[in-house]
């Protein structure tokens, strides 16, 4: 009799489902997105949450999705999930523009989302750079895109999709970014460390380990650089803690329905610079 390798394991607690799953588990399970909105502005969080500030679908997201399929998941799902090139103004020739009219009317009648030629062969150029990453291309050889993690964590249901997950190398983050040198920069302002944090401690309830974790971040123009970081479990713990404490106060907001937005008190300006 076979058993399964830990790495065999790790992968089996990943659930495969379509997006729009995913998106209505958001009205039961607590996100890290959700959670760093929390960590901004309670009031914030709580307004979401009963549907008082409609989820935003910026044409930059929909790009950050096609760049995200095409990158870890391979052209044949990227032409199968997104529609390329967009209805052509008969005036010109040319395709109209994302933000028209007759864009959303032509998106709308396929049922894709929708991006333009040269959307397209941005997220060939990204995809070709991150292969071409000695590095990147190993932690995205082997593993599974986009699975899912939905478990209770620290006494609250919550779930997180993951952008790839590598049996034997653990959590792999794509970021995209204007200039790689200040990527560093960008994870503190944009919380990825926590964001990541949430996920580790996901993965580990359901697992029964904690795992490594990596962020793979590349240039959206030339020359496409590439870079992977490894974030020290030092870092992670901080920020895990961090989480945790928030998810604290969460549970004291939902206890005395109080939602405030951290501005309630004076504030002293006393500095200049």
């Amino acid at each position: 009799m076979s058993f399964p390798s830990a790495a065999d394991r790790l992968l089996s607690h990943l659930i495969a489902e379509p997006e729009a799953t995913y998106a209505a588990g958001r009205k039961h399970h607590l996100t890290s997105h959700a959670l760093a909105d929390f960590r901004k502005n309670p009031l914030l969080f709580r307004h979401k949450e009963l549907g008082l500030i409609p989820p935003e679908d910026r044409a930059a997201f929909v790009i950050g999705r096609a760049v995200h399929c095409r990158v870890l998941e391979g052209e044949g799902a990227f032409r199968s999930r997104f529609a390329i090139g967009g209805p052509i103004n008969p005036k010109t020739g040319r395709a109209f523009g994302a933000d028209t009219k007759a864009w959303a009317e032509w998106a709308a009648a396929i049922g894709k989302p929708a991006i333009g030629a040269e959307v397209a062969d941005l997220c060939e150029q990204l995809a070709g750079a991150v292969r071409s990453h000695a590095v990147a291309a190993e932690l995205l050889a082997e593993g599974q895109a986009e699975g899912v993690v939905r478990t209770e964590f620290a006494g609250l249901p919550c779930q997180s999709r993951l952008d790839w997950v590598h049996p034997g190398r653990g959590l792999v983050d794509l970021k995209t970014i204007d200039d790689l040198d200040w990527f560093e920069v960008q994870c503190r302002t944009f919380g990825y460390i926590h964001q990541l944090a949430f996920y580790r401690n996901l993965l580990g309830a359901v697992c029964g380990s904690s795992v490594p974790v990596h962020l793979v971040a590349v240039e959206k123009k030339a020359p496409f650089r590439v870079g992977v970081w490894r974030l020290s479990d030092q870092v992670l713990d901080v920020a895990s803690r961090e989480n945790l404490a928030a998810i604290q106060r969460l549970k004291i907001c939902r206890q005395q329905d109080r939602w405030p937005t951290g501005y309630e008190d004076i504030r002293m300006f006393d500095y200049l610079g």
